[in-house]
């Protein structure tokens, strides 16, 4: 093979001489998994249809990365839609979202790691219907992203209804007589739109029809991704995208329909390159999450200090009742003074509309190490402030795991879940005798402390008291967290006495 040959083959533009010859070599890029485990019998293919532009336009991402070096440090936001299986395929850092929430959710990865090559690969409708307000967004803050809009003018996946680009006169399961602009309105032109903004720093449109325009593509896909790499800030690649099955057509004959009917809707254009002027020094303050909490030394030189010795690797606690009573509140407390003793912490809650009697409940992590998800199947310790959560959620803790229940007894048709510990504490009755019914949650959180040692009581009052500033209830507060605890300290002497010879230590 000649010197022209081998240039010709790394760049299409070289012209290669009459009488040259070479092997075209059709591989796939090292940045793809070498086995796709989605299905067991089908490892070795994607799942998209014969002619389907993401196969494309995946591959064209891959091949950038993997020249400029950053596979291991790229992380790819894989939206709903068509390539909702992105993941398996890319070998690189993945995270999956919610439809239409790709460039909110690659904001929050790119500020958090801003090393990291962050992509939002994003279908018409997951970005230009459900997600129009977060790439509008993210665009006008000029988020340093890189975002490919793959728009074949159809919803893909389930299973062909109108898209917010889908060209005047074309029909679809939910426009059977066609787009009409004075019933459904005209495309959507998300790179134009996006152009009007100030932050973004390049925009560009490329299609998937021709050889030639997918070696423009390539390139445009490749100067997104060094501009994030370079610093710069908002990058957006729109690509028109073929898709065969929905639209009806064999492989070849899509594509030929993307350069007759798309691009004259839909024109192929750089619409943005340039670096937009920002202020100076208008970054905002970077400060610790310490400092923003108001835990920093100040507030930790108000502790006593912690000689807790925590034995465990990580602890898991659900809290559950009505709203109004405190559960979420109690859950952020143990969070903090997690957070206080040095622990990884997360805290996760749920809850309905209603302000109050609504169901609510959250989940909280103590760690020693790094917690992979703040959702929990089965904890170590469920507080369930009311009968309902009592139901619902005991029978998921775990074996050999407590259960704190906010009444002198349980209902006598509740079956104990094997091998769990039940306690039983009348903690809104003892609040009422100390006069607020509002620090049944501490009472039940000095009895968790006590029972399981999962923190120090001394933490737990330090939190308190940072958090509460009237005096009177402050005290009760104070005197809610040793009831908690007395009545724990009863009840374990108690269930020792009662046992037989022997049994008890």
């Amino acid at each position: 093979m000649t010197e022209e040959s081998k240039a010709a083959v790394q760049d299409p533009e070289v012209k290669v001489e009459a009488g040259d010859s070479y092997d075209v070599l059709h591989a796939k890029s090292d940045l793809f998994y070498d086995l796709y485990d989605r299905k067991s019998e089908l490892k070795q293919q994607t799942h998209y249809c014969p002619g389907c532009g993401h196969g494309v336009a995946h591959k064209l991402i891959a091949e950038a990365l993997q020249e400029l070096g950053v596979q291991d440090n790229t992380i790819f936001v894989s939206p709903v839609g068509c390539s909702v299986f992105a993941y398996y395929y890319f070998d690189v850092g993945n995270v999956q979202v919610p439809h239409g929430r790709a460039p909110a959710s690659a904001t929050a990865i790119k500020r958090a790691c801003p090393g990291k090559i962050v992509i939002s690969y994003q279908g018409d409708g997951d970005l230009a219907a459900i997600g129009t307000a977060e790439i509008v967004h993210a665009a006008n803050r000029g988020e340093k992203i890189s975002v490919f809009f793959v728009n074949n003018a159809i919803y893909g996946m389930t299973g062909g209804q109108m898209a917010p680009t889908t060209l005047v006169g074309e029909k679809s399961t939910t426009s059977p007589w066609g787009r009409r602009p004075a019933n459904e309105g005209f495309p959507l032109h998300m790179s134009e739109l996006l152009a009007t903004l100030e932050a973004p720093v390049y925009i560009e449109r490329v299609a998937l029809c021709d050889n030639k325009n997918v070696m423009k593509a390539r390139r445009a896909v490749k100067k997104a991704l060094e501009l994030q790499r370079d610093g710069a800030g908002f990058t957006f690649v729109e690509i028109l995208s073929p898709c065969p099955t929905i639209w009806g057509k064999d492989p070849v004959e899509a594509r030929r329909w993307i350069s007759e009917a798309m691009v004259p809707t839909f024109p192929l254009n750089v619409f943005r390159d340039r670096k937009p002027e920002m202020p100076v020094n208008n970054a905002p303050p970077q400060r610790s999450v310490t400092d923003v909490l108001e835990i920093g030394e100040a507030a930790l030189g108000k502790q006593e200090t912690v000689n807790h010795a925590h034995r465990f690797k990580n602890f898991s606690v659900k809290i559950a009742g009505f709203g109004g009573q405190g559960v979420l509140l109690l859950g952020q407390l143990l969070t903090e003074m997690g957070m206080r003793e040095g622990l990884e912490v997360s805290w996760l809650p749920s809850y309905g509309p209603e302000m109050r009697s609504g169901s609510a409940h959250c989940h909280v992590c103590l760690s020693k190490e790094r917690i992979g998800t703040p959702l929990i199947s089965h904890p170590d310790a469920l507080v369930a402030m009311n009968e309902i959560s009592l139901r619902k959620f005991a029978s998921q803790v775990k074996s050999g795991g407590l259960v704190l229940y906010n009444q002198e007894s349980l209902p006598l048709d509740f079956i104990v879940p094997a091998g769990v510990r039940v306690i039983c504490i009348p903690a809104s009755q003892m609040a009422d005798k100390l006069g607020s019914t509002k620090v049944t949650n501490i009472i039940l959180m000095g009895a968790l402390l006590e029972e399981t040692e999962c923190l120090a009581p001394g933490t737990a009052m330090g939190v308190i008291q940072d958090k509460v500033k009237k005096v009177a209830l402050l005290e009760t507060n104070r005197k809610a967290l040793a009831a908690g605890r007395h009545f724990i300290d009863e009840h374990a002497h108690e269930e020792a006495l009662s046992q037989p010879d022997g049994f008890a230590e």
